[in-house]
């Protein structure tokens, strides 16, 4: 299903106590023990989760085939009772399914979509419809997030006001800027360029984050980036972890957050590392498409609503 990219937003209402949250997998299989740490979590804040038909669905390591991922997608999209709709884990798969689905229910009537790193595919398409969508920690690793992460979810799910301050980075750029936060996992945004999921990152803050890639590989994307014309008109970058990163035999010669600083050295926007978020405990919420503010001085802070 084509959609015609906007700049406009148009924001999904805050959570209520006593709605309906849907839970879906876009990608690899997951088990219902797997979710009942969140399903309880989600309880204790009010919500009432709902699952999707084929959630525990298994294919090869997918849950389910990609027709049933998408129909639970779909499902969720245009029931009018769920108000958000978390994907349960990330892996590979949620590429697969974006050409199956219809928006336009989600267009009319706007719902929070969670989760990231694999998920960032599914934001990015979103985020072309004018629909805020929230980078953050999914079910599967609830369990093992930090209260800060969690914390941050419901604030963001609820309508509370996301702000952050974090430490100072010797790679960081000093500056302020303000801009619709948008990105997610590198390696993702990295293989939508050029498909009608690539998003417009001109006079925008970038996020990145990444896991289990080569060192080398991280330059390549990077230089992806740069040659698509993804970093020479943001509004500024940060980027969260970049964790278990490996390398060849004969090394690359610089670290990850090296190669980004690297890359973006010729730029004047800010440019803030240390963000706690991707895949690490600590993995607070951003929205992505919404606007924000972002110091970096000898601390960094990004604080959502516009300040002019």
């Amino acid at each position: 299903m084509v959609n015609v990219p906007t700049e406009s937003i148009q924001r999904p209402l805050s959570l209520q106590i006593g709605d309906q949250i849907g839970i879906i997998s876009t990608a690899r299989k997951i088990s219902e023990e797997e979710l009942e740490f969140a399903k309880s979590l989600f309880s204790n804040w009010g919500l009432k989760v709902v699952f999707g038909d084929h959630l525990f669905c298994k294919f090869h390591q997918f849950a389910g085939t990609d027709t049933q991922r998408a129909a639970d997608l779909q499902s969720m999209i245009d029931d009018p009772e769920i108000k958000a709709i978390m994907c349960a884990r990330g892996g590979y798969g949620t590429v697969r399914i974006l050409d199956r689905i219809n928006f336009t229910s989600l267009q009319k009537n706007p719902k929070w979509i969670g989760g990231f790193s694999d998920v960032t595919a599914l934001h990015s398409s979103v985020h072309n419809i004018g629909i805020p969508s929230l980078h953050c920690s999914m079910p599967i690793n609830f369990s093992n997030n930090s209260e800060d992460s969690l914390e941050s979810l419901k604030k963001a799910l609820l309508g509370q006001k996301l702000s952050y301050q974090f430490p100072k980075h010797p790679l960081n750029r000093k500056g302020k800027t303000e801009g619709k936060v948008i990105g997610g996992n590198l390696s993702i945004l990295y293989s939508l360029i050029g498909s009608k999921s690539d998003i417009n990152t001109d006079n925008k803050i970038l996020f990145l984050e990444d896991l289990d890639e080569y060192l080398y590989h991280i330059d390549r994307m990077m230089m992806n980036l740069k040659r698509n014309g993804k970093l020479s008109k943001l509004a500024g970058l940060i980027v969260g972890s970049m964790s278990d990163m490996n390398d060849n035999a004969i090394p690359f010669g610089k670290t990850a957050v090296e190669i980004i600083a690297e890359t973006v050295a010729e730029y004047n926007y800010p440019v803030a590392f240390n963000f706690p978020a991707g895949h690490l405990d600590n993995n607070n919420t951003l929205v992505l498409g919404e606007c924000a503010s972002l110091v970096v001085e000898n601390t960094s802070t990004l604080c959502y609503g516009k300040t002019s």
